[in-house]
């Protein structure tokens, strides 16, 4: 029987991927019945899930690979950063003319927003844009964009996250006067809105309070989901942006809510 070819690091990756997201559908399993699963040896999938739980994505206990609480992987940076960017890029591409010529902008730590710094990167540095986040990703890729000038609303770091929390957060908002807000959410369900983590709840309620206009990004992948915390309904913000793959039903609730919702077509 021939061998089977080495994958490459990016294939790796895309396995482990398959591999958390098999879990998380799951709840738990056997380690011995992810392998099967996956087609792969019991030495190579203790070593997927090792580098899983490394970061934070799931537990690897006894002989079984166990989810963290609902949707808790889905907000970590490493597992979101490069899911569903085409969808991204268009919601970003469809909000980005709202930021005017000397507006001060508040981001909150959705990797959704991080196509906003390519889109930025093509306009005139004279336009002297103000960008208020607490996210670091967020922040090193603004930071990089000519007459972008971006605070980076410390706290609480969450390795994990890459990103701040806490009352240092939340008094610096409380300071603060912006003319935009643009936020995603982890969850959206019949026009309500989830977060997994309570503290990242409070800074998108800080950051909402502090904004004269509000705006928020959703990619279809949200949806048909809750998680622990509920923080209101789309109606809390002006316009809500998503994609075409949304289902009609979850548009409508959207609209129920009062909220003026632009869908956009992404490219594939």
């Amino acid at each position: 029987m021939a061998a089977k070819a080495r994958l490459s690091q990016a294939g790796v990756e895309q396995r482990r991927q398959a591999v958390l997201r098999y879990v998380a559908d799951h709840g738990a399993l056997r380690i011995d019945a992810l392998a099967d699963r996956f087609d792969v040896s019991l030495m190579t999938m203790h070593r997927d899930l090792d580098d899983l739980a490394a970061r934070h994505l799931l537990r690897k206990e006894r002989g079984r690979a166990v989810a963290f609480p609902a949707l808790t992987m889905e907000t970590a940076t490493r597992f979101r950063e490069g899911a569903g960017l085409a969808a991204k890029t268009a919601l970003c591409a469809a909000v980005a003319g709202r930021i005017t010529p000397g507006s001060t902008v508040l981001m909150d730590d959705s990797t959704t927003l991080y196509p906003l710094a390519g889109l930025l990167a093509r306009r005139d540095p004279a336009d002297g844009i103000t960008v208020l986040t607490n996210s670091v990703g967020l922040a090193q890729r603004l930071g990089a964009v000519p007459g972008v000038d971006v605070t980076l609303l410390g706290g609480r770091y969450h390795g994990e996250f890459n990103s701040c929390t806490g009352p240092e957060v939340g008094g610096a908002l409380a300071r603060l006067h912006a003319d935009l807000v643009l936020t995603s959410a982890t969850a959206v369900l019949d026009g309500r809105l989830f977060h997994p983590l309570r503290e990242y709840v409070e800074v998108k309620e800080a950051m909402l309070a502090a904004a004269e206009e509000a705006v928020l990004l959703v990619d279809h992948a949200k949806f048909g989901k809750r998680a622990t915390y509920a923080y209101g309904t789309a109606a809390r913000y002006g316009t809500v942006v998503t994609d075409t793959a949304t289902p009609a039903g979850e548009v409508a609730a959207l609209r129920a809510t009062g909220a003026a919702v632009q869908v956009v077509r992404s490219k594939p």
